[in-house]
């Protein structure tokens, strides 16, 4: 049987459960909390509005992070005019309608114009931007336009797969689908035969799968 608690009284338990707190994000938790019919003073949720505020932050940190800076003494001159992929690249961003995670695989491929990146800067880029609230549309096409601006290369290809949870856990509730996503730049848009070559590459088996 459900416990009645009078006006006044609850009242008073909100205001008593509610701990200061001086970063603004640890404020906006525990108001949510009190929102949701909870007390933010109990054992179990005394550092949340604190943990969620230090996991947002790190969520977000795409919005602190430069670009340029990133790349940094990264971009090598070299006489290769063949495709360069990067795939599997695990990722987590957060949808902005939400607030909710959506994560999946991200491939990236470029051609090359007499100079390259190193390896490891492109899952840094995109990180740099799904660490954002984002759609994936965006997020797709902002890694793309990226990585051919700052490589000026001949072309650029990018494809991400994501399973989001405002679908799985709320509205259609499809626990099994996979939104996917693509930004074709240069070649990879004007000539079909590099398209194709670069899809079949990323859907061929992985080193990992040992093929």
């Amino acid at each position: 049987m459900a416990k009645v608690v009078s006006g006044s009284r609850a009242r008073r338990s909100r205001t008593i459960a509610t701990p200061t707190a001086d970063d603004p994000i640890e404020g906006l938790m525990t108001k949510l909390l009190l929102e949701l019919g909870e007390e933010p003073g109990r054992n179990g949720l005394l550092n949340t509005p604190k943990r969620v505020a230090k996991a947002m932050r790190f969520m977000t940190q795409g919005y602190r992070q430069d670009i340029d800076h990133l790349l940094n003494g990264a971009l090598f001159p070299i006489e290769y005019d063949e495709m360069v992929i990067v795939k599997d690249i695990d990722f987590f961003s957060m949808c902005e309608h939400h607030l909710l995670p959506f994560f999946g695989k991200c491939h990236v491929g470029y051609l090359p114009n007499k100079k390259v990146v190193g390896l490891s800067k492109i899952p840094r880029v995109v990180d740099a931007f799904s660490r954002r609230l984002q759609v994936q549309e965006r997020l797709t096409v902002q890694i793309a336009e990226t990585l051919k601006k700052k490589l000026n290369a001949h072309g650029v290809a990018v494809v991400m797969e994501a399973r989001h949870l405002c679908m799985m856990m709320r509205g259609v509730e499809k626990q099994n689908t996979v939104a996917v996503s693509s930004s074709m730049l240069g070649v990879f848009r004007t000539q079909q035969q590099t398209r194709e070559e670069f899809l079949k590459l990323i859907r061929g088996s992985s080193v990992k799968d040992g093929g």
